[in-house]
């Protein structure tokens, strides 16, 4: 499933420890799956191996991020989770060990754009994280009672529902218990 900034769960591209937190404490999944980003589309080329004028508005490309915005690799011998876990750009949560990405570019006009643009204004970069906002084995959430079941059930910061913002830190509703019949369902494989 595609989230496309509606239904989604976001996240700071630029963090180390993002895609292992997300990974393991929202989507319950392995630790070393990766994650979609999500850039405005005029800067797209500034990030991307991609055309200027190219778009992924359903995050169908797969492009390179620029090698200016890699890190050389240390991979000196490492295999498996080790090679995997290695920071490979500035945005190490959203690229793939061959450095590659699945984009999705966002035009103007749109709520989610202008959370985009807000983010760039507060960390310099145009590009978030965008997953799919589900947990392992379950659909896309599809009320705003299934986003607040989720939300209270996983490691989740905030939520946004149209135009509010529920903060985890305020609703702690979930009891300890529920939460531990919740998360048994999503075990690792």
């Amino acid at each position: 499933p595609r989230a496309l900034g509606a239904r989604s769960i976001l996240g700071d591209a630029r963090s180390e420890k993002m895609q292992t937190q997300m990974n393991v404490k929202i989507k319950f999944r392995e630790s070393f799956r990766p994650f979609a980003p999500s850039v405005m589309e005029e800067k797209a080329a500034d990030w991307f191996q991609i055309e200027r004028k190219h778009r992924s508005p359903y995050m169908l490309v797969v492009a390179p991020v620029l090698e200016k915005h890699r890190e050389k690799s240390s991979s000196n011998g490492k295999t498996g989770l080790d090679r995997v876990k290695e920071r490979r750009s500035s945005l190490p949560a959203i690229t793939h060990v061959d450095y590659s990405a699945r984009m999705q570019t966002v035009g103007p006009g749109t709520r989610y754009r202008k959370l985009l643009e807000a983010f760039e204004r507060k960390t310099g970069s145009p590009v978030i994280i965008n997953t799919s906002f589900n947990v392992r084995g379950e659909p896309i959430v599809c009320t705003a009672g299934e986003a607040y079941r989720c939300f209270l059930n996983t490691d989740m910061d905030a939520l946004v529902i149209g135009n509010f913002l529920l903060l985890k830190k305020e609703n702690e509703a979930a009891s300890t218990s529920a939460r531990a019949d919740y998360l048994k369902g999503f075990e690792l494989d």
